[in-house]
């Protein structure tokens, strides 16, 4: 795993933008039927540039139990890809396992094409389409801040990347 060189905080006027971006460059090459957000944050842009592009949208969740473990099939997609052609989304592509375990599903569900899509493309692994490419530590809008013992307080690994001491809010 490489390093980050700094820390990118992306707000929601900027996720928006991203995902607006993200649309475009698909909608110029390539017409999902629809579009499987990988869960948990792929979710996210998934359901934007589905909606964007008037398409169904699904997710698949797959899940790591820590750092430097591959990722885990833990649920199928929630529409059948069979015969579809699959526009598959995260949030960010560092090395590229949660990517390439979501295409070995689409392809055991007999997706017809499947084709590749990340707001934030942080490593060196191709995707089909990516909003832009920046090596930084991202810090997502909709995690930024969690609930620790009933307080509300931004995220212990965010609050490191920024180096301030997170409190509640």
């Amino acid at each position: 795993m490489t390093q980050p060189r700094g820390v990118l905080e992306v707000d929601w006027p900027f996720f928006g933008e991203l995902c607006r971006g993200l649309a475009l460059k698909v909608a110029k090459s390539f017409e999902p039927d629809i579009v499987v957000g990988i869960a948990r944050a792929g979710v996210i842009p998934g359901a934007v540039v589905a909606s964007i592009l008037r398409k169904e949208f699904a997710s698949i969740t797959l899940r790591r139990s820590g750092e430097g473990v591959e990722p885990a099939l833990i649920s199928r997609p929630t529409q059948s890809p069979k015969g579809r052609k699959v526009l598959l989304v995260d949030t960010t592509c560092e090395s590229g396992s949660t990517i390439r375990l979501a295409l070995n599903v689409m392809k055991e569900e007999e997706a017809a094409e499947v084709k590749t899509a990340v707001a934030i493309r942080t490593g060196s692994y191709q995707v089909d389409f990516e909003g832009f490419a920046n090596p930084s530590f991202v810090i997502l809008p909709w995690d930024r801040d969690v609930i620790e013992n009933g307080n509300i307080v931004m995220r212990p690994d965010y609050a490191q990347a920024l180096g301030v001491k997170p409190k509640a809010r």
